[in-house]
């Protein structure tokens, strides 16, 4: 079942053909990495322009700086039977006018991210990354900015999650225009990387 979802997703073109909104301008392109055995997941926003190259989740240097924030390797990173990578937008969105990634389609959210969590009930932690990822799995719980949402990360990753729910630690976005945000929040590496980096072990 799994593995049929993953293929329609893969072949989806409802944001070209039948769009909510202005359609894609360009050629879908779906990068994810799914499976029935991974017990971590990591969601994030969507594929920008070297994935949408590429095909393959992270292969940029936002990655890099991720597998550093995990401590794993890319053989670990990109093994399916150890890490699902479901980003909220499957296909590159686009650029802005000012050069930066447009946020992701609305259609994959309504299309395909209730459905698929709900075939991997397997999953036991989430790393949720961005407010986009954040305001679909922490919904009304997610606090008024990504700063607060993350500092708070204690709270979402000792709750008791729901039944059939896994627990989420909420991140910022890895990409290297966030230094600045890093130099600001010290306690992100020093409190959170270190839990972090223990449960990825435990799960991988």
């Amino acid at each position: 079942m799994l593995k049929g979802t993953s293929e329609r997703i893969r072949a989806c073109r409802k944001c070209v053909e039948n769009p909510d909104g202005k359609p894609l301008q360009h050629e879908p392109r779906p990068v994810l990495q799914i499976s029935p055995t991974a017990r971590l997941c990591i969601s994030g926003q969507a594929p920008g322009t070297r994935v949408h190259q590429s095909g393959k989740p992270f292969t940029d240097p936002s990655g890099d700086r991720l597998r550093n924030w995990m401590d794993i390797d890319e053989k670990a990173f990109y093994d399916p039977a150890r890490l699902a990578i479901i980003p909220m937008g499957f296909c590159f969105p686009g650029l802005d006018s000012k050069g930066g990634d447009l946020p992701p389609r609305k259609e994959c959210r309504s299309l395909w991210h209730d459905d698929l969590f709900a075939q991997m009930g397997q999953l036991e932690l989430i790393l949720v990354i961005g407010q986009y990822a954040q305001a679909y799995h922490l919904g009304p719980t997610r606090k008024k900015s990504l700063t607060e949402t993350v500092a708070t990360w204690k709270t979402y990753f000792e709750a008791a999650p729901e039944p059939g729910k896994p627990n989420v630690i909420p991140l910022p976005h890895p990409s290297w225009r966030n230094n600045a945000w890093l130099k600001k929040n010290p306690w992100f590496e020093s409190e959170l990387l270190p839990v972090l980096r223990k449960e990825v072990a435990r799960l991988i």
